[in-house]
């Protein structure tokens, strides 16, 4: 599972590259993909919406049995 959640961080990755952020994965338990928004993600006021719009709907596209994703 987690060799695909990666995967599905590195399609978006370049759009958040763009912008000066970049996501890392941190961990996954029980079908929760928890995630670290870095550089201007980290700060934004927008990335909750990053978060949930992009982030988490790349990974549940790719992995299915994903619950939720949190940003930690």
């Amino acid at each position: 599972m987690r060799e695909k959640i990666e995967k599905a961080l590195q399609s978006i990755r370049p759009a958040l590259q763009m912008d000066g952020g970049d996501v890392e994965l941190v961990d996954v338990v029980e079908g929760v993909v928890r995630v670290r928004l870095k550089g201007a993600c980290g700060g934004c006021p927008m990335s909750q919406i990053t978060l949930t719009r992009g982030v988490e709907q790349a990974i549940k596209k790719e992995v299915p049995e994903v619950k939720k994703v949190e940003a930690v």
